[in-house]
């Protein structure tokens, strides 16, 4: 066997580890990936029923087609508040799949739910034990019911990013962004019904589901500004009300702006 054959032999020999090397090295490099982003969202929501059970009373009842309205606050003397106190949102993620651009994320909105005070609000089924099909003003000090701190979505979301445009030094980037997930929400419920109030609470009160899509523009490789719209369906059940709990669904329209960064745990490699 000449000198030739034997370095093919001791090639062929290596070629998968070195193979098996890069890939490990890829790897490891893509769970360093990792990017948090703080931002602010504006809500627009669909029409819901609120059903309402009280058995205590005998009260088994609906209100029906109901409007509400989010409540930013950051549009508000902004810079006089908490951060936390208007409607917010965090992202945490992960690219787990640098060459397919996928990655995983914990998604959080904080969004306020308030029916709208003054509408004409129509009431159907059993009040104190009697049937009922009536129309009343919902307002205060009679009738109010809000998620005024938080309807809360919280989604665990895979995100697929598509790259539009890069520099060469890679310091200046945009993407397509899209998002999708589930998970519970956690509301704040208070509210008033004929009268009797609540005692306000967080509870984890449901789920909810969404799509999300926008544009992201990265610079100085690792900051970045995040615009997105996403439209979202909750479920909510169990709310603890005056004696009773309340049901009720509604899609969500939000707008979200989010200014992150990205960054990498322990060294490349």
């Amino acid at each position: 066997m000449n000198r030739i054959s034997c370095w093919m032999i001791v090639i062929s020999g290596l070629l998968p580890l070195i193979t098996h090397a890069q890939e490990q090295k890829k790897k490891a490099d893509r769970r360093r990936h990792l990017y948090f982003s703080w931002g602010y969202n504006g809500d627009r929501y669909t029409r819901t029923d609120i059903h309402i059970v009280q058995p205590t009373f005998h009260n088994d009842y609906t209100f029906s087609d109901i409007k509400a309205q989010d409540h930013k606050g950051w549009d508000e003397q902004f810079f006089e508040k908490p951060i936390t106190v208007p409607q917010y949102n965090y992202r945490l993620g992960w690219w787990f799949n640098e060459e397919k651009n996928l990655g995983f994320e914990i998604n959080f909105d904080h969004t306020k739910f308030i029916v709208s005070q003054g509408q004409e609000a129509h009431l159907t089924g059993t009040l104190n034990g009697e049937k009922i099909d009536t129309v009343l003003n919902f307002s205060t000090p009679g009738f109010s019911y809000f998620l005024n701190n938080g309807a809360n979505f919280f989604c665990l979301n895979i995100v697929k990013r598509l790259k539009l445009v890069e520099n060469k030094k890679g310091s200046l980037r945009l993407d397509l962004l899209g998002k999708a997930g589930a998970g519970p929400v956690v509301p704040h419920v208070q509210d008033i019904l004929f009268g009797e109030s609540n005692h306000p609470h967080f509870q984890i009160g449901g789920w909810d589901a969404g799509v999300e899509a926008g544009i992201k523009f990265t610079f100085f490789k690792y900051v970045y500004l995040e615009y997105t719209n996403k439209l979202d369906y909750a479920r909510y059940s169990g709310l603890r009300v005056y004696f009773g709990t309340a049901n009720q669904a509604f899609g969500t329209y939000e707008m979200v702006l989010n200014i992150g960064i990205n960054f990498r745990l322990g060294k490349r490699g």
